[in-house]
């Protein structure tokens, strides 16, 4: 069993076909949708959490590709290393799922790894590279 987080670009030719329902019919791939926004007529972004076995999902994203989707592969989850973390609240700024705020008793950046979507807006934003990637194994 395989787990691969994806980010999902449709520009506008494409986003209006049904090629994510395709994944679970076509490739046996159970697919968790971890965030979406679509700009109606422009375009639409998804981060996808894919799962099956290695060949279908590696084979539904070959699809994806060969339908226009622009996809990039995210890592599985976010790790941040505390000794290195300052806690300047930079992270926080861009984390759209607020897995990353400021505790205003301590102002301490507090990290909720149960809501994060490894996006990895915080590896980009964190002055000090305490925030990386990590993937994880199903087996």
């Amino acid at each position: 069993m395989k787990s691969k987080n994806v980010l999902l670009i449709f520009n506008k030719k494409i986003m209006y076909k049904p090629l994510i329902y395709r994944l679970a019919k076509d490739f046996d791939v159970v697919f968790n949708v971890l965030e979406a926004k679509i700009l109606p007529k422009l375009e639409g972004r998804l981060i996808l959490e894919l799962r099956g076995e290695e060949d279908s999902v590696d084979s539904s994203i070959d699809y994806l590709m060969q339908e226009g989707v622009v996809v990039e592969t995210l890592v599985d989850r976010i790790v941040r290393d505390d000794e290195r973390c300052i806690h300047c609240g930079a992270c926080t700024s861009v984390c759209r799922v607020d897995a990353l705020c400021i505790d205003r008793s301590t102002m301490k950046v507090m990290f909720d790894h149960e809501k994060c979507v490894a996006c990895g807006m915080c590896k980009i934003a964190c002055p000090v590279g305490a925030m990386s990637g990590a993937s994880i194994d199903l087996d």
